[in-house]
């Protein structure tokens, strides 16, 4: 072995050897169990950065732990170009939106610089030693992924789980599509509560609270509760609505806030999904006055064309000089905002598919109790998403780039012909029928694209081919593990297990393991899209792929954490340690494999029961995918335990003419396991060791160790003796003495008899005399 170990040559040896060799291959022939992973399929929205190396090292270690226990592990990968962060990166790219290109030329673009980003992204998780299977290779626009998704949405609307409507729904004004309840997220602000006139028909006034004056145009009715005895009078008379003139309805509802405001609300079409309630409760008009771009339209008279920032700003302006504006008091609010830009989202009535969610939410709760969460509290956010459900899951986007609609409608009798199964996957935005309806009218096809989420919430269908191969469909579904962020628990999971639910009566998975976020700073999260963020090439290229994974292996399970780079370095020390220790024992045991076990020292069999139970705790905190203790309880065990204390004990055995047996057994079986123990977190270095040493093919082919040597008398005396060579350490450090340096003598006092163990202690401290005492522990230490 090289005196020092080099990251970059072993590194890309053992890339093209796993390449070649096929070690990552799932069998479907194997009869062995089956593990497979729904990989989450990586936005094409730019290049990685070091939350995903992160996040998707902690899984992949899992993949790697899985193999050698002998799994067969079905491990995909797929990337998702399909939607709007696609295409907000190509916008910005040639700076100009959407819809200043022509359709087919932006989605073509689309796919371009997704598959240059996609390429980049691929090249780097394999420098970083991602081992999955690029034979079951996706990415969510491509052929089969959008026929997956078509035969998903026709399948639902054969079983009456989609419908066509026209609602006020949640709308983006910046992006200009429909939004899920999912995409969007509360943001604390300050803004003004206005106090205005409202003039009665007799001439008298009322004064309404509001933050959002600008709506005004939109007023279709007044309420007060009726319970509130100041406001009973008011109930079945008319109202003014000040600047714009027209009259609207005082009404009663139990819903209205008394302590708000001045205890009257006005109800605008719509301002917030309780002026939804209250319109389709008391069956009122509606008057839209904000179009689709978020600018106000002719209803709002003069003020028509402004953006709703502005016509707030004016309205309060002119009502302040018509003598309609009382006061205004600063007040706290939670908007919601659209999850990309940070719009605050409008409620815009518009023809949209939708997904019914809200019929099934007992039988959501029910699936999330079927699935074991990890960590377990994740699950919380997950019963409390579905309980506070109130939307049906809007699936239809008003963008370009997307997985089309397999829908046609008849320009006279708007009848829907669905695309047969050999037409997909269509494009009805391009391709028309041969046929004609059955009224003689011509099929037009719909326009609008599929939410993102209807092909990412297929990922376990689309990893396992779904209605393509039923027989490999039914032997790989549910897959066994389904990694992700907590953020989107409420997008990516549960629209997983409703699609599972809905399409097989299932669940997706049987476990979730949920990673958390990467932050360069307090509140300031890595961003792919938002060019916020190192990227792990860097650090690949400056220290190896294996002090990567090794950071990225260190965060608790489901845990934020801030990167720093000196964090990262940490490894580079642990991997030179490791690869010293490798040094020192080859230089021992090259050449060297046991027959058979030999007749062990007191020390040996306490290395190895501590071993035991190193493997065990190892493998409890695999299982619970809590990767970063179970590195944690090794990379202990082999610097703090074997390094620093069995390795000192034993070296004295090594430099004898004729080697002592059982100190090369017990080195040859300590420093296998620990490799095997560290493999899944750095398959690098381990790999090189391991071949070196062992010669037994790749390591990640190996079997997970296994060891039943516990044997709590020999560890009680194991570690007396290491407690007695601490103390004469510290004797030798308080004396300026090298540990190395030789003493006269030791006299040990202890109710711990410490047998063959007394030699090993004085051959370690270098002492020339021992002696041993039966007595509370002390130790006496002569220069």
């Amino acid at each position: 072995m090289e005196k020092t170990y080099n990251p970059h040559e072993v590194e890309e040896k053992w890339i093209k050897y796993w390449e070649e060799n096929g070690i990552y291959k799932f069998d479907p022939n194997s009869d062995k169990p089956i593990f497979s992973i729904d990989t989450p399929p990586r936005y094409a929205s730019g290049d990685l950065h070091m939350g995903h190396a992160k996040n998707y090292t902690e899984f992949e270690v899992v993949a790697r732990y899985k193999r050698m226990r002998g799994y067969n592990v079905f491990f995909p990968n797929g990337f998702d170009d399909n939607g709007l962060p696609t295409e907000k990166m190509v916008e910005k790219k040639y700076g100009k939106s959407k819809r200043d290109f022509d359709r087919k030329e932006f989605i073509e673009l689309c796919k371009k610089e997704a598959e240059e980003v996609i390429k980049r992204m691929k090249e780097t998780f394999i420098r970083i030693g991602f081992s999955c299977d690029w034979d079951y290779y996706y990415h969510t626009i491509d052929d089969y992924c959008q026929k997956q998704a078509q035969r998903s949405f026709i399948d639902l609307y054969n079983k009456g789980q989609v419908y066509r409507a026209e609602e006020p729904v949640i709308w983006c004004t910046y992006h200009q599509t429909a939004l899920a309840q999912a995409e969007v997220e509360d943001k604390k602000r300050t803004t003004k509560l206005n106090y205005i006139y409202f003039t009665l028909e007799d001439g008298s006034k009322i004064e309404i609270a509001t933050t959002r004056p600008e709506l005004l145009p939109s007023c279709v009715g007044i309420f007060v509760n009726p319970r509130d005895e100041r406001y009973k009078h008011l109930v079945g008379k008319k109202a003014r609505v000040p600047l714009f003139n027209f009259e609207v309805p005082i009404m009663e509802d139990e819903a209205v806030d008394m302590e708000f405001g001045t205890g009257i609300v006005m109800i605008c079409t719509f301002g917030d999904t309780q002026d939804i309630e209250w319109w389709k409760k008391h069956n009122l008009p509606m008057k839209i006055s904000i179009k689709e771009d978020g600018t106000l339209n002719e209803l709002a008279g003069k003020y028509e064309g402004l953006k709703l920032e502005e016509a707030r700003k004016r309205i309060i302006e002119d009502l302040e000089k018509e003598g309609l504006l009382v006061k205004q008091e600063p007040l706290e609010q939670t908007v919601g905002v659209c999850w990309r830009c940070g719009t605050p989202v409008e409620f815009i009535p518009t023809k949209q598919w939708f997904i019914k969610a809200l019929d099934h939410k007992e039988k959501l709760l029910e699936l999330g109790d079927k699935i074991n969460w990890y960590p377990e509290y994740y699950k919380v956010r997950y019963v409390d998403w579905v309980k506070n459900l109130k939307w049906d899951w809007i699936i239809s986007r008003q963008r370009y780039f997307g997985v089309p609609f397999p829908v046609w409608y008849c320009n006279k009798c708007g009848k829907i012909r669905l695309a047969k199964e050999e037409e997909l996957p269509v494009d009805p935005r391009f391709t028309t029928p041969e046929e004609k309806c059955e009224c003689g009218g011509e099929f037009v096809g719909e326009q609008d694209v599929m939410d993102t989420w209807m092909t990412s919430s297929l990922t376990p269908q689309i990893a396992t081919k779904w209605k393509d191969d039923p027989e490999f469909f039914s032997k790989m579904f549910p897959m066994s593990l389904r990694p992700q962020a907590h953020d989107i628990i409420r997008t990516w999971a549960f629209y997983t297990i409703l699609k599972a639910y809905l399409h097989n009566n299932s669940i997706p998975w049987k476990d979730i393991m949920i990673s958390g976020y990467v932050y360069v700073g307090k509140g300031i999260a890595m961003s792919s899209s938002k060019g916020i963020g190192t990227n792990p090439k860097e650090i690949v290229d400056k220290y190896g792929a294996d002090v990567l994974r090794y950071w990225a292996t260190s965060a608790t399970l489901g845990e934020d954490l801030i990167y720093r780079e000196q964090d990262v370095i940490r490894g580079k020390k642990v991997l030179t340690k490791l690869w010293n220790i490798a040094r020192f024992i080859n230089s021992h045991i090259s050449g060297y494999e046991p027959k058979s076990k030999p007749e062990l020292r007191t020390v040996d069999k306490w290395i190895l029961s501590k071993l035991s139970k190193v493997i065990k705790q190892a493998t409890e905190y695999m299982e619970k995918y809590e990767i970063n203790k179970e590195k944690k309880v090794v990379e202990n065990f082999l610097i703090n335990v074997f390094a620093d204390f069995y390795l000192e004990m034993v070296k004295y055995r090594l430099y004898k003419e004729e080697k002592d047996e059982a100190a090369l057994y017990t080195l040859y079986t300590v420093l296998e396991a620990v490799l095997k123990l560290l493999a899944p977190h750095i398959p690098f270095i381990t790999e090189e060791i391991y071949n070196t040493i062992y010669k037994k093919g790749s390591i990640h082919k190996s079997s997970w160790p296994e060891l039943d040597m516990e044997d709590e008398g020999v560890e009680m005396v194991g570690d007396k003796a290491i407690e007695f060579i601490s103390e004469v350490r510290k004797f030798k450090s308080k004396n300026h003495m090298s540990m190395g340096a030789p003493i006269k003598s030791v006299v040990i006092w202890s109710k711990v008899e410490l047998g063959d163990a007394l030699e090993d202690i004085k051959n370690t401290v270098r002492a020339e005399e021992i002696s041993f005492l039966e007595g509370e522990d002390k130790v006496e230490v002569t220069k």
